[in-house]
């Protein structure tokens, strides 16, 4: 049988109530003795000074035998279990009523009975003198001849004959009553802390069993929301079951997040691959008929091959070139170097580089700047970076005869940058994740989307978000902000 915490608690308290009740019924059992002891040697404290005053038990010569007999024969028919005996001053026994061969002790200790001449609280157990080593309530008195101690009257209250009586269970009947309410008492004990321990552990086991069914069943778990924990409970136990509801929550998200950055990997892959495959077919062909055809082709023909060819190996470096860059983005390996320059004349820069592109396409380049920049912190580099992504995007997606704007505002602490084109846009469905994975507009790849996502990466690096506008008659809109204070580390 598997042994639970609710069985081991249940065990323990047993045994815990076991042990209780046999340590209450040995001190009922010894109360109860004391106090008949202390009752019986209280009304009988005088008894022995009443007899000796009463009765001559010795004179100048010594012992007087008739009368000692006659002394013992009327208290044994008065009260049988009382014992008489005669001690001289040192505690030896010099005279007595007991049977032949039944008295154990010579002698008597002393101590206790100056102890209960002094007036000590009772009660006070001497010896006995029929058992080698019993003690049991008496009382004494000194004996008096001429004006000096001879002996003491020494009365065991309690003696052979009340041992043999209460032997035979003639007392039993209280104490059998007391047992009886006591294992009573237990049995409703037990049983209340049997429900107890059932109604404390309950939270646990239910805890138990959905650690045992998200043990089983991981994937279901994960997916599946988790069930809210009871209201109302405020202790650890309760508090535990939170806990782990919350980290049922948390790994659930975890999950999540590593299935969908799993299924982000997988296109990018498959777009990657499918990107580089392209321009990789086109320029084996064409380097194929360049080597089969050489004696054949014109010297304009050997050109314009030589060319297309080259065109597709720099669209492949490239493309291997932002893929190098994203990885060494996500992975930490770029670390941007703060330093304070004029956004203003980045953004110039920038247009030049793209001011060829542009009329070849017939686009305009527009820069929007307020009267008065402050200068911003950043890392120069990656920051030409994201405006070129931006501005080859918004190119590259711009009818002719359209325009793309750069604004500069400040705002704050901060310069805004809007990047805004007047192409068709991104459609609401691509808006989801645009900045995370691979995305087309019109069937149209984006660079396998890498240029938006190393955009991304780089803001990130830099504690800012890039984000989409929807602006009523403009094309893809982003926006983002660049600190004008140098950030304190």
């Amino acid at each position: 049988m598997k042994m639970t915490l609710t069985r081991r608690l249940s065990l323990v308290f047993a045994l815990l109530l076991l042990i209780c009740c046999g340590t209450s019924v040995w001190l009922q059992v010894r109360s109860s003795r004391m106090h008949e002891l202390e009752v019986v040697q209280g009304l009988s404290r005088d008894l022995a000074r009443h007899i000796a005053s009463d009765t001559q038990l010795m004179d100048a010569n010594g012992l007087m035998p008739n009368a000692v007999r006659e002394l013992f024969g009327q208290l044994m028919l008065v009260n049988p279990s009382v014992e008489v005996y005669l001690l001289d001053r040192q505690g030896r026994i010099i005279g007595d009523a007991a049977p032949k061969d039944r008295l154990l002790r010579a002698q008597v200790d002393l101590e206790p009975l100056r102890r209960f001449l002094s007036g000590e609280a009772l009660p006070i157990l001497g010896d006995d003198p029929r058992s080698a080593t019993g003690r049991k309530v008496f009382s004494v008195a000194p004996l008096m001849v001429s004006g000096e101690r001879a002996g003491f009257l020494y009365v065991v209250l309690l003696g052979e004959a009340h041992d043999q009586f209460a032997e035979r269970g003639a007392t039993s009947e209280a104490l059998n009553t007391a047992l009886w309410s006591i294992g009573l008492i237990a049995l409703l004990c037990l049983l209340a802390g049997l429900t107890a321990f059932a109604w404390i552990t309950r939270p646990l086991r239910r805890l138990t069993e959905s650690v045992g069914r998200f043990d089983i069943d991981a994937a279901h778990a994960l997916s599946a929301p988790p069930v809210e924990p009871g209201r109302g409970s405020g202790d650890e136990i309760a508090a535990l079951e939170a806990t782990f509801q919350q980290m049922q929550v948390r790994l659930s998200e975890q999950w999540r997040t590593l299935t969908q950055q799993d299924q982000e990997r997988r296109e990018l892959v498959a777009n990657i691959s499918h990107d580089l495959r392209t321009p990789l077919a086109s320029l084996h062909g064409y380097l194929e008929v360049l080597s089969l055809k050489d004696a054949t082709l014109t010297a304009d023909e050997r050109r314009r091959y030589l060319g297309v060819a080259l065109d597709q190996s720099r669209k492949v470096g490239g493309l291997a070139q932002s893929l190098l860059d994203l990885v060494r983005l996500e992975h930490g390996f770029v670390k941007p170097v703060i330093e304070r320059f004029a956004l203003a004349d980045l953004v110039q820069d920038v247009f030049q580089k793209f001011e060829l592109s542009a009329e070849s396409r017939q686009v305009a380049l527009n820069a929007c700047l307020a009267p008065v920049l402050p200068v911003v912190y950043a890392d120069l580099g990656l920051i030409e970076r994201v405006l070129t992504n931006l501005l080859d995007n918004a190119l590259r997606h711009t009818p002719s005869g359209g325009q793309v704007c750069v604004e500069l505002a400040v705002k704050g602490r901060f310069v805004t940058v809007t990047v805004s084109d007047t192409g068709p846009g991104i459609a609401p469905e691509l808006r989801e994740g645009l900045f995370l994975r691979p995305f087309t507009i019109g069937g149209a790849r984006r660079d396998g989307g890498l240029g938006l996502r190393i955009v991304h990466q780089i803001l990130q690096l830099h504690g800012v978000a890039i984000e989409l506008l929807e602006v009523p008659g403009q094309g893809a809109t982003f926006r983002f902000d660049l600190p004008v204070d140098e950030p304190k580390h």
